[in-house]
C-alpha cells in the first residue's frame, strides 16, 4: 500500500461560517491525505458580514505547536497556509516552514488579504509587504488579482482583463522567486470567471474557466487553494489541478446560489467532495 501523504494546514477556525480549516480540513482530508492543523486563531464566526463574533488570538502557540511537532519526527508533504492575523503570524509561520519543511515538502502559500481593490479592513498596506516575503518561501502561491496587484506594486484594474495584463501578473510573481502561481479571478469576458497559472520551468501559461455566477460568495478563494492542493498531492499537473479547483469551486457556488442560501456562510462544497475524490482518482 502506497504511504498515505501528510499535510499541514496553519489557518485559522471559524465555528460558523465554511471558510479557512472548516473548509481545507474537510477537502484535503477527503482526498485520502491526513491533514494535520495549527490554528492561528478561534472564531465564532467568520468576519465577512457577519458581526458580534468572539476572537482568541492563538500567535503565542503558534511556535510550541511546530516545536512539539517537530520533537515527534513528524514529516509533511505539504505545507499550507492561509489567512493570518498579524506580522507576528507572519514571521513566525516563516519560520515553521524552515522547521518543519523537507527536502521534498510542498509549501503552498494563499496570501489571503485582500480583494476587490482594497485591504480586508483587518489589515492596513504595510501588511503586503511581509505576505510578500512569506510568498518568497513558498513553492507555489495562489493570490487573486487583487493581492497579486499589490504584492507586485501594480495598479488594480477591473475585469475584463486582457492576455498581456495577466502575463505580466503571472511573471512578476514568479520573480517572486516561487516556482508556481495561480491567479484566481481571472476573466477576459463578463460571462467567465477562472484562474491562470504558470510554472518556472516551463514558462508555460494555462488558463481555465466556468460560467460566470453573479454574486460575491465568502470562503470561496480557501474552497480553490485547498482543492488545489489535494488535486497537486494526489499527483495532478498544475493545469489539471486548476481546473479541478475551478471546477469544484464553480459548482459549489451555483448549489448555493440555488438553495437561495445567505451567501455570508459559505457555499456549500459537502455535496460535491464525493465527485471531487472521483475527479482525483
Amino acid at each position: 500500500m502506497q504511504r498515505q501523504k501528510r499535510a499541514a494546514a496553519i489557518h485559522d477556525i471559524s465555528g460558523f461560517g465554511r471558510c479557512s480549516l472548516t473548509v481545507a480540513l474537510p477537502i484535503i482530508s477527503a482526498a485520502g491525505i491526513e491533514t494535520s492543523v495549527i490554528p492561528t486563531a478561534v472564531l465564532s464566526t467568520h468576519t465577512g458580514g457577519l458581526s458580534g463574533y468572539t476572537y482568541r488570538d492563538l500567535t503565542e502557540d503558534l511556535k510550541p505547536f511546530a516545536d512539539h511537532w517537530k520533537s515527534l519526527g513528524l514529516t509533511f508533504d505539504a505545507i499550507y497556509s492561509g489567512f493570518l492575523g498579524s506580522f507576528r503570524q507572519l514571521d513566525i509561520v516563516s519560520e515553521i516552514f524552515d522547521e518543519l519543511k523537507g527536502d521534498d515538502t510542498l509549501i503552498l502559500v494563499d496570501p489571503v488579504m485582500a480583494d476587490h481593490g482594497e485591504m480586508y479592513r483587518v489589515f492596513s498596506r504595510n501588511f503586503v509587504s511581509g505576505m510578500r516575503a512569506l510568498c518568497k518561501k513558498a513553492d507555489i502561491i495562489t493570490p487573486n488579482m487583487t493581492e497579486a496587484c499589490f504584492m507586485l506594486d501594480m495598479a488594480y484594474r477591473e475585469p475584463p482583463y486582457d492576455e498581456k495584463y495577466i502575463e505580466e501578473i503571472l511573471r512578476g510573481l514568479l520573480s517572486l522567486g516561487v516556482k508556481k502561481a495561480v491567479l484566481t479571478g481571472v476573466s477576459f469576458d463578463m460571462d467567465t470567471l477562472g484562474a491562470a497559472c504558470i510554472e518556472a520551468e516551463t514558462g508555460r501559461t494555462d488558463y481555465v474557466y466556468r460560467d460566470r455566477v453573479e454574486g460575491f460568495y465568502h470562503g470561496t478563494g480557501d474552497v480553490f487553494a485547498s482543492v488545489l492542493l489535494a488535486a497537486l498531492m494526489r499527483d495532478k499537473t498544475l493545469p489539471e489541478a486548476a481546473d479541478i479547483a475551478v471546477g469544484f469551486t464553480a459548482d459549489s457556488i451555483k448549489r448555493t446560489k440555488a438553495a437561495g442560501t445567505d451567501v455570508r456562510f459559505g457555499v456549500n462544497f459537502e455535496a460535491g467532495l464525493y465527485d471531487l475524490m472521483k475527479k482525483l482518482g
